[in-house]
């Protein structure tokens, strides 16, 4: 009878401080990563980490902002961890002074045109966009941006609309600092057009809608696997959006949330990211170059380079100056 005790106690206890650590480590991420990568890196993590009771939002940059807003308004932060691809309101909330402070342990192995020497935020991804082509109408790949110029591209390229994707609007702002506003221009003259989304662009291109178009590597790879008529090209001045991570002020649960961070930046984290079609921000990371894509190291070196503090303070003129032009 008293060992039956013991042991009982024994078991209460471990219940009790399980259940305590448990109530204690909680993790909510918001993100615009697609449901298949979050997934994945919650379910590793949490096998990792099982002490924390991981969940994430996942929407576009535009309506995560939104409810960030609106959170914050209320004064009652539902948020730990902020993961999207629109860099200006990295350092816009940073301006704020939104972020806690955290340098991770994995942060020297980071490859990325964009840091923040202060350690508010990390880029935890590198997407890059190629020009994505439908085979059947184009059977030479591009190879410069001046290409999207030529007759055979005539009424026959598209840009999602940087008013619903932070990609597009970030490419748009990479591509006006490096060609200027004329390449725009030139780009509306020769027939191009404004799509909707970055998926939907894709998905015009792989139905033949549209002969090319501006393409999240991620979307197009998964599309080409899929057995879809459309390749992937690469210029050499390259379009690549880091997706910084970073997390809130105040938050109650701190070191679940650097966990993650620390999570994401490990070699184990960056290799899910990597076999989701998109780039890591490890060099030591293999990348499958298959259809296209390069190492991180090479991204990096062949990165547009953009002032993000401008683009930020210039956003809306951006948006709507190609719009302007498009339309």
């Amino acid at each position: 009878m008293r060992r039956f005790s013991v042991g009982a106690l024994v078991l209460a206890v471990l219940f009790a401080v399980g259940t305590a650590a448990q109530a204690g480590e909680k993790l909510m991420v918001y993100t615009s990563m697609k449901e298949s990568l979050i997934g994945k890196l919650r379910d590793s993590f949490m096998k990792k980490h099982p002490e924390v009771a991981f969940d994430y939002y996942s929407a576009g940059a535009g309506k995560l902002m939104a409810k960030v807003a609106a959170e914050r308004q209320s004064g009652k932060l539902t948020v730990d961890v902020l993961w999207h691809s629109e860099v200006p309101d990295f350092y816009q909330l940073k301006s704020e002074g939104v972020w806690e402070k955290y340098v991770s342990p994995e942060s020297a192995t980071v490859q990325s045109p964009v840091k923040d020497p202060d350690g508010f935020f990390t880029p935890a991804r590198l997407g890059t966009l190629g020009i994505a082509y439908n085979t059947k109408k184009i059977t030479a790949p591009p190879k410069t941006w001046q290409d999207m110029l030529d007759p055979r591209f005539k009424d026959g390229f598209a840009i999602a609309n940087p008013a619903l994707s932070g990609t597009a609007m970030m490419s748009v702002a990479l591509l006006v600092n490096t060609f200027g506003w004329d390449y725009i221009q030139k780009l509306k003259g020769n027939g191009a057009k404004i799509g909707a989304g970055s998926g939907q662009v894709v998905d015009d291109t792989a139905s033949g809608d549209f002969k090319a178009s501006l393409a999240p590597d991620y979307i197009a790879i998964d599309k080409i696997k899929k057995g879809a008529d459309m390749g992937l090209a690469y210029p050499k001045e390259m379009l690549v959006v880091p997706s910084p991570i970073a997390i809130f002020k105040g938050t109650p649960n701190l070191k679940a949330a650097q966990k993650f961070v620390d999570f994401l930046l490990s070699k184990e984290g960056q290799t899910i990211v990597a076999s989701e079609g998109t780039l890591p921000v490890r060099a030591d990371v293999a990348v499958e170059t298959k259809y296209g894509l390069v190492k991180a190291d090479e991204a990096v070196a062949r990165a547009m380079k953009v002032d993000y503090l401008k683009v930020m303070a210039e956003k809306e003129q951006i948006i709507q100056k190609f719009t302007q032009i498009m339309r």
